[in-house]
């Protein structure tokens, strides 16, 4: 029985949640939470500061503890805001691998709302039609609208409960002009946000994250609503935030819903879901205690179990960004489409000689459909330039080795070849090299293809014996000479790879 395990290293609290994997669905077996305010020294200084680190590595040892005692068979450990901008993070990452063996990943704001939205339509009910997503964290703020449980707008906000504590109110309670700037910055973010997410005719409105829970809360204590589809109201949530502010530290801590552990910066994180609401004229809002972590759990389940539904809905959004990838690019994916069917083809075909990982599949498609975005930016050094764009790009549902891996395929289809010195290769895990050379190479046949693309495509058939491989095309309305010249070409580079011939013949 296969068991999963999700770290969420945020700006306020370090966060588990273990699952094991029944009947192709997720039961939680264990959640753990440690307050640590990691992002307090660094939205402050720009660095952990040692008291921080100190505290969230004993929180993540009992993590591990807690994972080797469930048996975890993957684990997966992501870093959020406070990590984004510590310049010291590297150091203190070499610092929990040494003492936990994981190698955590630090996601971008975007990719952290990706993944709250999937945790969040795979659990709620309610969340199919058109539906607006906020999570207020301790760094930042992602708004996302998701439609049919499709992610269509997201943005990421530096509005974090911890950033905006720590960089406006420093008096208890707040003065008035602490709260007056706060304000005017949380304003300027909205009206930057309302540019990118545009929340018309929304059906539900759904608020994750210790904020949010600590508001419901408090205001359905104070009208005296059972919990079952309690929704907070936008005038309800103004309520309280102004009377937060107000209040001391310790007369908040006292609020029923509020506590001790959240009282600290609960005033900004109150004051942005109420400035939100009412910026974007949002009747209120229901709480859900799914997140980031139960995104991560659902994305290993639907990676590793092809017959989950959610495996299905997740190669669908990867493949979507690919597209949108393209078209931001100014690419237009049908020009891509006959090199990506043959790249797939030959990844088949010849599966018993690249003998690649299933995963390469994927971003071999990839490269395929996104190695001519370089043109976006000059077409002299084309690879290069596409190279660069696939590695630092926001790509839905790719981490970022996933899309180094992916932008090493598409560079090397020119002249240059994959060398583990050069600098796109340093980039590239060194126990991936020589699976990206064989894939390059089938990037480079499928392109060799597709030479001539006023003609039709090309049907070519693969038969491979023990020392060679036949390529046997049949020719287009425009024959097929460009394309057996290409493949030719490529011969000798097939044979160095794979140690086997090249024969490529027309029927």
């Amino acid at each position: 029985m296969q068991t999963l395990a999700a770290i969420d290293i945020g700006s306020n609290s370090c966060r588990l949640k273990i699952a094991r994997v029944v009947l192709h669905n997720l039961r939680v077996v264990h959640e753990d939470r440690e307050v640590t305010r990691l992002g307090t020294s660094v939205f402050e200084s720009g660095l952990v500061s040692p008291d921080a680190m100190a505290a969230t590595l004993r929180a993540l040892k009992r993590f591990s503890r807690a994972v080797q005692e469930h048996g975890a068979n993957q684990v997966r450990a992501v870093a959020t805001a406070a990590m984004r901008d510590a310049r010291n993070a590297r150091a203190f990452l070499a610092w929990v691998r040494d003492e936990t063996g994981w190698e955590v990943e630090i996601i971008s704001g975007l990719e952290e709302a990706r993944l709250i939205h999937r945790g969040v339509v795979n659990n709620e009910p309610g969340t199919s039609g058109r539906c607006l997503l906020i999570d207020v964290g301790g760094g930042s703020c992602e708004v996302s609208l998701s439609e049919r449980k499709r992610l269509t707008e997201t943005v990421s906000l530096p509005l974090g409960a911890v950033r905006l504590t720590e960089e406006f109110l420093k008096s208890d309670p707040p003065a008035e002009e602490e709260i007056g700037r706060m304000k005017q910055f949380v304003a300027r973010e909205l009206r930057r946000a309302q540019r990118r997410v545009t929340p018309n005719s929304v059906q539900s409105i759904v608020a994750t994250s210790g904020t949010a829970a600590a508001l419901w809360e408090a205001t359905r204590i104070l009208r005296k609503a059972r919990p079952k589809d309690y929704v907070a109201s936008t005038k309800d949530i103004r309520r309280m935030a102004d009377k937060l502010t107000k209040l001391k530290n310790e007369d908040r801590s006292a609020i029923p819903g509020i506590g001790p552990r959240r009282s600290e910066i609960v005033v900004a994180g109150a004051q942005v879901y109420a400035e939100l609401l009412e910026h974007f004229s949002l009747p209120g809002f229901r709480y859900s205690d799914m997140g980031l972590r139960d995104g991560m759990l659902a994305q290993m389940l639907a990676e590793q179990d092809p017959r989950t539904i959610a495996h299905q809905q997740y190669e669908r959004d990867r493949w979507q960004a690919v597209l949108e990838t393209c078209s931001r690019y100014g690419i237009d994916p049908r020009q891509g489409e006959p090199v990506r069917q043959h790249a797939a083809q030959l990844f088949h075909d010849l599966k018993e000689v690249h003998e690649l990982p299933a995963e390469y599949q994927l971003w071999l498609e990839a490269a395929a459909m996104l190695r001519d975005i370089g043109k976006f930016m000059n077409y002299q050094g084309h690879h290069r330039h596409a190279q660069y764009i696939i590695a630092n790009s926001e790509i839905f549902g790719f981490n970022a080795t996933q899309r180094v891996v992916t932008s090493a395929i598409a560079r090397y289809i020119g002249k240059s070849r994959p060398a583990p010195e050069g600098r796109t290769m340093r980039q590239v895990p060194p126990e991936e090299h020589e699976h990206v050379k064989r894939a390059v190479v089938l990037l480079r046949l499928a392109v060799a293809l597709n030479q001539d693309r006023a003609s039709d495509v090309l049907r070519v058939k693969v038969r491979v014996y023990p020392r060679q491989v036949m390529l046997e095309l049949s020719p287009g309305r425009t024959g097929a000479e460009l394309e057996l010249w290409s493949l030719r070409k490529e011969a000798d580079y097939f044979r160095e790879v794979f140690r086997r011939e090249l024969f490529v013949t027309l029927l």
